[in-house]
């Protein structure tokens, strides 16, 4: 045996081994999926002797493919992988299309239409069919086409199967758009994926040609492939059968954008002589974590069954954290960090912070900020700099400021109002000639002798901003935000346009209204739009990451997968958020899957987390506790106060200690080298019920965002208690005690 073979384990072995034929490798979380891959092909080359130009690997990513290519060549001892055809699918079937292409009527010369081309070509195609974006959006159509050429759906299967006014004509457009990309010599990046096939259903003595070429066939994140390269593969590996595929069902979690399940589910049907490997043994998490990863995913039909075995230790309990709500829920996890951080001794890159949604981020990142921990969002971009909030943002500094140029500029055309680069320049030219301002020259529009239908526009557009000036003179921020989106339907259109990249902008700018909420509820006497705009322009001028590459990673799970962290937390498990919403098993089971990646990217210590209470949609909602904690083995939980979840105790009471704070039980500080244990606690939360009465004259305080202060004045008690409090920086404020959450300084 060669002597590289023997550092894998014996089932990796036995399938690199398997070299003829249909394999599919079933590589659980953490089991050594690319090491299999990556062995196979060196092992093919350098034992079975197959000419590198003979292996066909087919990959998602370039890091990937460039991964494989690396170890591949570490792994040989003399040659190179220069002719191994290695790369993504698209990359791949690009370099083939380049060569053969001629061959089904196109130039060899062919563009490639990035997302931004195959958009503006839409456009086009509906102008053409006299159709307006304003009933058909154009990133709706661009969503359907793009989904139905993943599917290996064309025009006239589309057409027969659109049942709504919506599909009905993007159906039209579809078959335009299709002739559009004809007459430009131009693919769009599904394309990639639809022509080969079509080539090898018109030429298929090329497709003989390339399956004898393509002897040996291996794919990557075969759960993730979606009908068209399941076909174009399944195509070019008839003649040998040597398809070899690695993947993990359990997760299977991009079926939104294409991915199709059923490929990997269905594999032994469509090569009845395949050999099945499975890879169970964990390299990465502790057998707790696997333990509950495994209770997880079980609950799922779909599935080929497999337990992840751990090869590491026990491991600590799972720690459940509750909290009344979800600025509650944040600021617990970030006293965990700094509690282990100070018992342990590790830096911030060791934690990671998961979320169901990217919407969620926002409360995470405040209090993050407030409690100066370096952080970088991964897969998105901070909340207060994402398109959407940084125009709703706009709108109210106009509103504030009807001077601010750059904010009117931002918000002229948003939503579309069909004002162009012209009209806006003819605009600038009459607000200089008349020595105003734009927004004074916007209001004066009919004395510039524009268009009429620029009038319009106009006085539409200043009509609006005063309403909203009226709403700020005398309510608060959240009346003016809630407004402004009842009156531009910003938030309808995105629900309209239905596709998941709109709905995510819609749940982003539902967090800021919520935002928008929360202030005023909390800050009774200090929830105007310009105290609101305050907070903001401090939160979004935050630089994320402060210490080189130290930091806190946050990011919704679906980013998360393929990384791994020594402590991660999975928060937000409560139903309709975790899972979301589901109509269909199907939808479920990947809500489940998706909570299985979650698990498995922990490899020391995990933290599940759920608020009570959450605002939603700019309102306060009572929250269910997630129904995936259930699935869980409750004696693998703790609690915060370190009690077994299956023996639900009563929560501890507080005891007097000698330092006047409360006690729990347990020392508070962990002992350096200790287990992960719970985080010593935060001075007294005035909010909580136990805590009101300690309210009085002379109290100190200090809130998260006005900062230090002192009671001055307390008002009723009970849900309706108010605070007068002085402080040292923002001034008096008169706050809601059940809100406020404040912390009482001893």
């Amino acid at each position: 045996m060669t002597d590289f073979l023997r550092e894998l384990n014996d089932v990796q072995r036995e399938a690199v081994l398997a070299t003829e034929g249909p394999v599919m490798v079933l590589a659980g979380a953490g089991s050594g999926k690319t090491r299999v891959i990556t062995y196979r092909i060196a092992h093919l080359i350098r034992n079975v002797q197959v000419p590198a130009q003979n292996i066909l690997a087919l990959t998602f990513t370039n890091k990937a493919a460039k991964e494989m290519r690396h170890r591949i060549d570490g792994l040989l001892e003399r040659g190179s992988t220069s002719d191994l055809w290695i790369g993504t699918f698209h990359s791949v079937f690009a370099r083939l299309l380049r060569s053969y292409i001629h061959l089904i009527g196109y130039d060899r010369n062919f563009s490639i239409f990035d997302t931004d081309d195959s958009k503006s070509l839409i456009k086009q195609s509906m102008q053409e069919l006299n159709l307006s974006p304003d009933t058909l959006p154009v990133n709706l159509v661009h969503s359907m086409i793009s989904k139905a050429k993943n599917s290996f759906v064309l025009p006239p299967e589309f057409h027969r199967n659109a049942g709504d006014y919506q599909q009905q004509k993007s159906a039209l457009v579809y078959e335009r758009y299709v002739q559009k990309l004809r007459e430009n010599n131009a693919l769009d990046f599904d394309d990639l994926l639809i022509k080969p096939i079509e080539l090898f259903g018109e030429q298929p003595a090329l497709l003989a040609q390339l399956q004898e070429y393509f002897r040996y066939i291996l794919i990557d994140e075969y759960q993730d492939t979606n009908k068209a390269q399941y076909l174009v593969s399944k195509m070019l590996s008839a003649a040998h059968r040597n398809i070899f595929v690695v993947g993990d069902d359990a997760q299977s979690i991009y079926s939104w954008r294409g991915a199709d399940i059923s490929n990997m589910l269905n594999f032994q049907d469509d090569y009845n002589e395949a050999q099945l490997f499975k890879l169970v043994d964990n390299y990465r998490s502790t057998k707790t974590i696997l333990q509950a990863a495994n209770d997880v995913i079980r609950n799922n039909q779909r599935q080929i069954k497999k337990e992840l075995v751990a090869k590491a230790g026990t491991g600590d309990p799972l720690t459940l954290i509750e909290a009344y709500n979800e600025r509650r829920e944040a600021e617990k996890v970030a006293e965990y960090i700094r509690s282990i951080r100070l018992s342990k001794g590790i830096d911030y890159r060791a934690f990671a912070i998961f979320y169901r949604t990217n919407a969620q981020s926002r409360v995470i990142e405040d209090v993050m900020r407030q409690n100066r921990i370096s952080y970088k969002i991964f897969g998105s971009v901070s909340f207060y700099k994402r398109k959407e909030i940084k125009d709703a943002v706009a709108y109210l500094r106009l509103v504030l400021n009807d001077r601010d140029g750059e904010s009117l500029l931002r918000v002229i055309n948003f939503p579309p109002r069909k004002i162009g680069d012209v009209s806006i320049s003819k605009l600038k030219e009459f607000a200089e000639t008349g020595g105003m301002s734009l927004y004074e020259a916007i209001r004066r529009a009919d004395e510039g002798g524009f268009q009429s239908r620029l009038v319009h526009a106009l006085t539409d557009f200043a009509n609006l901003i005063e309403t909203l000036k009226t709403r700020a003179s005398d309510g608060t921020a959240y009346d003016v935000l809630s407004l402004l989106f009842e009156m531009t339907s910003i938030s309808s259109l995105l629900q309209a346009e239905n596709t998941p990249e709109a709905l995510a902008r819609n749940e982003n700018l539902q967090e800021l209204l919520s935002m928008a909420r929360d202030f005023s509820d909390h800050n009774p006497d200090a929830s105007t739009l310009g105290d609101f705009l305050s907070t903001i322009s401090l939160a979004s001028d935050y630089e994320e990451v402060q210490d080189s590459d130290n930091y806190v990673s946050l990011m919704t799970v679906h980013a998360a997968k393929g990384l791994e962290f020594p402590v991660v937390f999975v928060t937000g498990m409560e139903e309709k958020l975790f899972p979301l919403n589901c109509h269909e098993a199907s939808e479920l089971e990947e809500e489940r899957r998706l909570f299985y990646v979650a698990i498995t990217r922990a490899r020391e210590k995990l933290f599940l987390s759920w608020a009570q209470s959450r605002y939603q949609y700019g309102q306060p909602q009572m929250c269910l506790r997630s129904t995936f904690i259930n699935e869980i083995d409750p004696d693998i939980i703790c609690t915060e106060g370190g009690h077994k979840l299956s023996e639900r105790p009563r929560k501890p009471s507080a005891t007097p200690s000698t330092t006047g704070r409360p006690t729990y039980g347990a020392s508070s500080v962990p002992r350096p080298g200790a287990p992960f244990q719970r985080p010593p606690q935060s001075p007294s939360q005035a909010g909580s019920p136990d805590q009101k009465s300690a309210l009085r004259v002379g109290t100190r305080v200090h809130h998260a965002i006005f900062g230090p202060g002192t009671v001055l004045e307390v008002q009723g008690s009970g849900a309706k208690q108010k605070v007068k409090i002085g402080f040292r920086t923002a001034g008096e404020k008169t706050l809601m005690v059940q809100y406020a959450n404040l912390k009482i300084v001893q």
